[in-house]
């Protein structure tokens, strides 16, 4: 078979294909990953079931790796496999031992194709379509650079790769897009936005904050022009999302509007009605601390600790919370047992189902539920 036959033709034809699909689905997840970050009424049209979401995998903290979002790597990934396969060509024979190289990408490729999958698997327990759809592409190419060099490389693989690196640092083209490549790969580490990190504005004396007659904390105006009611879970990450920019909203009109917090832990173990099987395990003690620091004065601090945990995904762990709180870990663990905590948390819960809460975030404004999300005109109205 020779270089220049129509078979090997195709699967230039083929490769180039994969690696345009490879490059359309990443630049999607990379825009999927920023606006689940940015956009509190976003939702991704894979954002199917809980373990079929491509939104619960973008929340993950498996989402970026070295302070670069996966999506990224992935594209810049296919961008380094396309650049080696305009060089392999396919009418010269000498260009062929670059199909070696392109095999061992495959193969690298193909591993953390695997790894990703394990990461879905055991620890987000949920899977994205267009990150599977990236699994296989990956695959495929390296099943294509194993078939043309097992047909038209005989050389040894170490021999084949060697004299492909000495043919692509004669080509200087190779050398200015490589150098591009690596320029553009720093820049994007060094100026990207790291938009995935939130950091909630401080609680000062300046933004007034206390508890109802019926001990639920609040934020905010003391005379609002609008009042916000949140239905919330700490292991929730739409929950973290909207409090982070409700917290940055009142920061920003502290005299507009104000913020009243309810718990309503997506736990079976407190809330078994709506949470029938295990989900959100250690969500319900941890809103328990919460209500425990609220009548002990630090609600609003415990309340963005707690929100930070609860999106690290690990077991929850008094002592660690005791460290960032200033409460001693015996009264943290206490306050998982005493009996008027549980009723407060009780009495949230109930009240939430009354309201036709079935999930989070929720919000009351003005007697109405929404779920989910705040319709934007109702914040346009009070800030303008």
């Amino acid at each position: 078979m020779q270089a220049n036959a129509p078979k090997y033709k195709y699967f230039l034809l083929l490769t180039a294909l994969l690696l345009f699909l490879g490059l359309a689905d990443t630049a999607y997840l990379t825009v999927i990953h920023y606006r689940n970050y940015t956009d509190i009424t976003y939702s991704s049209f894979c954002a199917l079931s809980k373990s079929v979401n491509c939104d619960t995998v973008s929340q993950s903290p498996w989402s970026v790796l070295l302070g670069i979002p996966i999506a990224i790597w992935g594209f810049t990934g296919y961008l380094l496999f396309g650049m080696l396969l305009i060089q392999a060509g396919y009418r010269k024979k000498e260009k062929l031992s670059i199909w070696s190289l392109l095999l061992v990408l495959g193969a690298f490729y193909s591993m953390i194709a695997i790894y990703f999958g394990y990461i879905s698997t055991t620890k987000i327990h949920s899977y994205c379509i267009l990150c599977l759809v990236s699994y296989l592409i990956n695959f495929l190419l390296f099943y294509i650079a194993w078939i043309i060099r097992y047909r038209l490389d005989k050389s040894p693989i170490w021999i084949s790769i060697n004299n492909a690196l000495k043919y692509l640092i004669k080509q200087k083209t190779f050398k200015f897009s490589i150098t591009i490549f690596i320029v553009v790969l720093m820049a994007i580490k060094l100026f990207i936005p790291h938009y995935w990190e939130y950091a909630l504005p401080p609680v000062t004396k300046e933004i007034p904050s206390g508890l109802t007659n019926d001990y639920h904390p609040w934020i905010g105006s003391n005379n609002p022009l609008l009042t916000i009611e949140e239905y919330s879970d700490y292991q929730c990450f739409q929950c973290y999302k909207a409090h982070f920019m409700l917290r940055r909203l009142i920061a920003k009109y502290p005299d507009k509007i104000r913020l009243i917090h309810h718990h309503f832990p997506m736990d079976h173990t407190v809330n078994d009605v709506i949470v029938p099987e295990p989900f959100h395990i250690g969500a319900g003690k941890m809103a328990m601390i919460a209500i425990y620091a609220a009548l002990n004065g630090k609600f609003w601090q415990t309340n963005d600790i707690l929100f930070e945990l609860g999106q690290k995904k690990k077991p929850f762990n008094t002592k660690t919370l005791a460290e960032k709180t200033g409460f001693s870990s015996t009264e943290l663990a206490m306050a998982t047992r005493d009996t008027k905590i549980h009723i407060l948390l009780r009495n949230d819960i109930r009240a939430g189902m009354k309201l036709g809460i079935n999930g989070t975030p929720s919000f009351v404004i003005n007697g109405k539920v929404y779920k989910g999300t705040i319709p934007s005109e109702i914040i346009e109205e009070i800030i303008q």
